[in-house]
This record gives structure tokens, C-alpha cells and sequence, in this order.
């Protein structure tokens, strides 16, 4: 925890007449602290020279402060990433104007449209997509609109002159680099409505070397598109620089150790009837793949991007900052998670504590999985237990299960044994930290008509908190309305 969170989280008072007065579940969100990780991202375009945007992936959270806090940004510097017509919308809402937004993401007429309309850069996946676009420019008598042609299946020698090729893993988003002509021949032809300003990729993947291909490959073609008559200036390369969520490197390890060798049955079960997170047990040998969002990553966020621009790429042998400032290219990232790590947390009331035949406990809460979706997300980070009183005598540890609200079996916060300082008691909080990222919304629902999370802004205001709703709060004025 960074210290912005780890202060709110020591607050334990205040946190509690929160979810007093607004009820449980519960997000709180750090808008403050998004526009520092932006300015951590920007950070490394300095240290490298080179220009271009950070655009927000705005789905990893439905937030408005966060978005009103990045609007706030430098134009040139920060941007935000819409996947949807309702996002897009939101965004404009927010304080963004039209040139600092990215559409991606699959798109229908009314949301090429509003793009095209406002003047935001089109993501464009295929061909059709473009026919689609262009048909509405000319139907519409909209003004030129910039776009990106976003590519996908990379193939690469893996060393000059080795023979061996390698092809990156199939997307669903972009057009195959072998059928880009096809790409090109439609651009040709609608030049008179679109303008093409850039290459872009998205690789729902964690290897460097992977990203740096297709980085690599991304320039190499643009030389292809300016011999074609276009003039693209960007590459963006997508978002998955990742959050470490777990400090120290041994207890994650220790821990899925521990999950393997439960799954053997060599020690005790550490989840919900033997839940194995893809590991299952075949005649004495673990078979699988562990379903799991690596929790300790050495390197993410802005470090993830500077490793990637400084390691070699595959082909030509030299950094990917040094291509990209030798082609004059700027350089467009679209981090979600990453953009909102340490952001905020979800809240949730103990109701309720009883025993289970194996000398555990299930401790049901105020929320439900759809809540809290880390389990959703492969994410397994501990919650903190806040009392709502303090311990009168000497604790044990004690490992439980957390259920949710809702009157399903399948309604488990978390499948594995979760092991708090104490046995919680009806009325102490647990807080969820770091859920900012797709965590905290991505999945809420209204099922059973149990209540969705309500979502407060804190800002730290000298010595104590303040905090306002999520959508009353604005980059001009403090929670409680004070101009700034």
C-alpha cells in the first residue's frame, strides 16, 4: 500500500461512519492519486524524450471523479480511452474534449458517429469498420476524422538472419498484419474522410518480448504507409503494464506452493471444497494451469513501460524508444489497471460468523462477488479487518471463508481460506484494498435486488479526510464544496 491509501486505510473511525451513513458495500476512490500515476507514466516519456499520450482505459472503472480528476491533466499529456457510446458520453461530461479521446473497442453507428462528431481518433479494427465510418462522414457531412489502424498477428524473425518465425498470439481486436493491403486499399480510397495518424496493437499478454515485436513491427510498417502516401505519426501500444498487489515475492510464492500441494493432497485443503484455480489432481500428478493474476510482479505500471522501451527489440536489435525517436514517432499507451493502482478500496460489513465442519469459519458480509470481483479477475489479495471496536483481551489468527450476500452457493468473495489477525465479529469492516482496477464495478449487478455499492471521493485535507459522492465531486473545489 502506497501511502495515500495506507493513510485512509488507518483511519479506521472514519471509514466506519462511512459505511454508516452510506451502507455496505462501499468504494472509496483516491482521486488524487490517479493523477499521480499519470504523472509516473509521463515520467518515463520524459526520461526518453519522446511525445504522445497516456489515454486512460476508462473501463477499468465506471468512476466520474477519477475522470474529472484526469480532465484536470495536461491536454497534451493525458487522455482517456472509451470502449462504448455511454463511456464516450461520460467522458465528454467529464471535461474531455473530443481531441483528447480514443474510441476503441467494438463500436455501432451511434458511437462512430458521437466519435466522429466530437472529433475524437477512431481505433479502427477492420475494413468494415472503416466502410462503416466513412459511410457516415459523407451521409453526415462530418469533418475528417483522424484515425488508427490497429493491427494484430505479428510475425517476426526472433534474430536477424535466424529463419525461425514467431507469431504473436491471436486477438480478437485488429486486423491480421498478413491481410493489412486490404487495410491500406480502404484507407486509399476514403482518404477524402479519414485520416490515417498512426499504428496500433492490443496483445492480452504480459511478455516484453511479445509487446516489443509488435512494437517494432508497428515502425516498420508506418515506413510501409508513408511509401503508400500517408503520413502516421503515433503508435499506440495498447495497456497491460499491469499492478504488483502483493509486496513480497516469498509469501506469493510460498502460497501457490502451498495450493499445489493441496491440490496432491499433501496438505490440508486451502480453499472451498478443494477448489484447485485450474490445478486439479490427476492420479498424483498436478495437471492445469493456475488461473491466477501473478499478485507479486517485480515490475508493472510505468516500470513495465520503461523496461519495455529499453530492452531490445527482436529484429533490428535496438530499444524501442530509440526506433520511435528516430522515426520522429509519438508514442500513445492505454493503461487501466495501472493507471489506477492504489486508487481506491471497496468496503463491506460483517454480518454475520458461524462454523464449519472443518473448524473454520464463514464470515458473510454486506457484498456480494459481483462486488468485489477479484476472484472474477484471478486477483488474491487479503482484505484488512477493521474492528468496529477495540480487541478487550489476547487474539488468535483465524482462517475464513467470506461469502457473500446473495442465496446462491456459488456466491463466494473468496474460494480460499483467507486468514485475518482474529475471528471478525458482526459489525467490524473488512476493506478490500486496491480495487480500483476492474475490481470495484466491473462486475456489480443488482441481483436479488441487494444494493449496489455506492462510490464516495476522499481527498486528505490537512490532518483529517473529506469525502463527497463519487459524482458531485470536481477538480475545482475540495468534497465539501471550498474553492480550491
Amino acid at each position: 500500500m502506497a501511502p495515500p491509501l495506507a493513510s485512509l486505510l488507518g483511519d479506521v473511525p472514519f471509514l466506519h461512519s462511512l459505511v454508516d451513513a452510506l451502507g455496505s458495500p462501499l468504494n472509496v476512490l483516491l482521486p488524487e492519486a490517479v493523477a499521480g500515476n499519470a504523472e509516473r507514466f509521463r515520467a518515463v516519456y520524459r526520461r526518453h524524450r519522446l511525445a504522445g499520450r497516456v489515454y486512460f482505459a476508462h473501463k477499468a472503472n465506471r468512476s466520474s471523479a477519477l475522470v474529472r480528476r484526469l480532465a484536470a491533466c495536461d491536454p497534451a499529456a493525458v487522455g482517456i480511452d472509451v470502449a462504448s457510446l455511454a463511456e464516450l458520453r461520460h467522458a465528454l461530461g467529464a471535461g474531455f474534449t473530443g481531441d483528447r479521446i480514443m474510441a476503441t473497442g467494438p463500436k455501432d453507428r451511434e458511437f462512430l458517429w458521437l466519435a466522429a462528431r466530437t472529433g475524437a481518433t477512431v481505433n479502427l479494427d477492420s475494413p468494415g469498420e472503416l466502410e462503416l465510418l466513412a459511410g457516415l462522414v459523407r451521409a453526415h457531412g462530418l469533418g475528417t476524422v483522424d484515425v488508427l489502424a490497429r493491427l494484430s498477428g505479428f510475425e517476426a524473425d526472433t534474430a536477424p538472419g535466424a529463419g525461425t518465425r514467431v507469431l504473436s498470439r491471436r486477438s480478437r481486436f485488429g486486423t491480421p498484419v498478413a491481410e493489412a493491403d486490404a487495410l491500406w486499399d480502404a484507407l486509399e480510397r476514403h482518404a477524402d474522410v479519414v485520416r490515417l495518424t498512426g499504428l496500433a496493437y492490443h496483445l492480452d499478454t504480459t511478455a516484453l518480448e511479445e509487446k516489443a515485436r509488435a512494437l517494432e513491427r508497428c515502425v516498420l510498417l508506418m515506413d510501409e504507409c508513408r511509401a503508400r502516401g500517408f503520413a502516421p505519426r503515433a503508435v499506440d501500444i495498447g495497456g497491460g503494464f499491469g499492478v504488483g498487489y502483493v509486496e513480497d515475492a516469498g509469501e506469493w510464492e510460498r502460497w501457490t506452493t502451498a495450493l499445489t500441494e493441496a491440490v496432491l493432497g499433501t496438505r490440508p485443503p486451502l480453499t472451498w471444497r478443494g477448489h484447485g484455480y485450474g490445478l486439479r489432481n490427476e492420479g498424483g500428478t498436478v495437471r492445469g494451469s493456475a488461473a491466477l493474476y501473478p499478485a507479486h510482479r517485480p515490475v508493472a505500471g510505468p516500470g513495465y513501460l520503461e523496461e519495455l522501451l529499453t530492452r531490445p527489440a527482436p529484429a533490428l536489435g535496438r530499444p524501442p524508444a530509440t526506433l520511435l525517436l528516430e522515426h520522429l514517432h509519438d508514442l500513445h499507451v492505454e493503461p487501466g489497471r495501472a493507471l489506477v493502482d492504489q486508487c481506491g478500496l471497496s468496503l463491506a460489513r460483517v454480518l454475520d460468523v458461524r462454523p464449519t465442519e472443518d473448524g473454520r469459519h464463514l464470515v458473510r458480509l454486506g457484498m456480494n462477488a459481483g462486488d468485489v470481483s477479484l476472484e472474477e479477475h484471478g486477483v488474491l489479495v487479503d482484505p484488512v479487518l477493521l474492528p468496529r471496536a477495540p480487541a478487550t483481551g489476547p487474539e488468535e489468527p483465524a482462517g475464513v471463508y467470506l461469502v457473500g450476500n446473495l442465496c446462491l452457493e456459488a456466491d463466494l468473495i473468496t474460494r480460499r481460506l483467507v486468514f485475518l489477525p482474529r475471528l471478525p465479529r458482526a459489525g467490524d469492516a473488512l476493506a478490500f484494498v486496491n480495487t480500483a482496477g476492474y475490481a470495484m464495478d466491473f462486475h456489480a449487478h443488482r441481483a436479488q435486488r441487494q444494493p449496489v455499492a455506492r462510490t464516495v471521493a476522499a481527498v486528505r485535507d490537512g490532518g483529517s479526510w473529506r469525502w463527497c459522492p463519487d459524482e458531485d465531486y470536481w477538480p475545482v473545489s475540495h468534497p465539501g464544496g471550498v474553492s480550491s
